[in-house]
């Protein structure tokens, strides 16, 4: 079986974690020509999925697990909580897994700030992805933590290709 490797990145919201993994993940599909999964943690459940009214909604509405698919897509609707092992089976055929949010998965992780940094995500971070609205000084960062330029999307791949956990 052919590696798979995943890697998290946390942060505060509005920080820039989804528009980084947006760009890490198309330049690893279109230049790199990987299949990218993405798990993002949804702490305060506000996503929707699908619009009420809708067959999918009134199945998924029963408290059923659901799948939608079609010509172009399928989308699994599931009522529980997932592991991080049942959601990489579910995704099954990938290259690379990105997570955004989720601090406690056992992965290693790039910590996304702008403006200031929260040292209680110290305990967390492998690596930060941030630019110069830090001043780096200002802080305790521990001496194991990687800094990335977040507009460095190559550095920022490179570190994930040299880091990220086998799954």
């Amino acid at each position: 079986m052919k590696k798979r490797l995943a890697v998290a990145f946390t942060g505060p919201s509005n920080s820039g974690k989804t528009t980084l993994i947006l760009k890490i993940a198309r330049k690893l599909i279109h230049d790199y020509k990987m299949r990218v999964a993405i798990i993002k943690h949804d702490p305060k459940d506000k996503a929707r999925f699908d619009v009420e009214g809708k067959d999918s909604y009134k199945f998924s509405d029963t408290g059923a697990e659901v799948i939608v698919t079609s010509p172009n897509r399928t989308t699994y609707f599931s009522q529980e909580h997932k592991d991080l092992d049942e959601m990489i089976r579910l995704f099954n055929d990938f290259d690379i897994l990105l997570v955004e949010g989720l601090k406690n998965l056992p992965l290693p992780r790039i910590s996304v700030f702008r403006d200031s940094l929260d040292s209680d995500y110290f305990a967390y971070m492998n690596a930060l992805a941030t630019d110069s609205s830090i001043d780096l000084d200002d802080y305790s960062l521990p001496s194991s933590v990687d800094v990335l330029n977040i507009n460095n999307c190559e550095e920022v791949i490179s570190w994930i290709f040299k880091n990220a956990k086998e799954v």
